[in-house]
């Protein structure tokens, strides 16, 4: 399997998260605990990639909106891409 987006939405007393990635169709069926424990931790490599990608503090702002209610996107580099640049600096 590999993750291909982490969507993380914050609401009122819950956060979801939206897991999209890719597995062989041969892997656990839904509802059964491991696949439950598969997306757990897709989830959980994803979040601690973009912690790290923060750490790293090469962010790029990829869009802004100017209104009361603010979204910013920003672009974290992958963690093979922090050991290049580390590796070039």
């Amino acid at each position: 399997m590999s993750l291909q987006r982490l969507v993380l939405d914050y609401r009122t007393g819950e956060l979801v998260a939206r897991v999209l990635y890719r597995s062989s169709l041969d892997g656990p069926n839904p509802g059964t605990k491991a696949r439950a424990r598969e997306v757990t931790e897709l989830a959980r490599s994803g979040l601690r990639d973009a912690l790290k990608a923060l750490e790293g503090g090469d962010v790029t702002m990829c869009g802004t909106s100017g209104f009361t209610q603010r979204e910013d996107i920003l672009r974290l580099p992958r963690s093979y891409e922090l050991s290049e640049a580390e590796a070039a600096g």
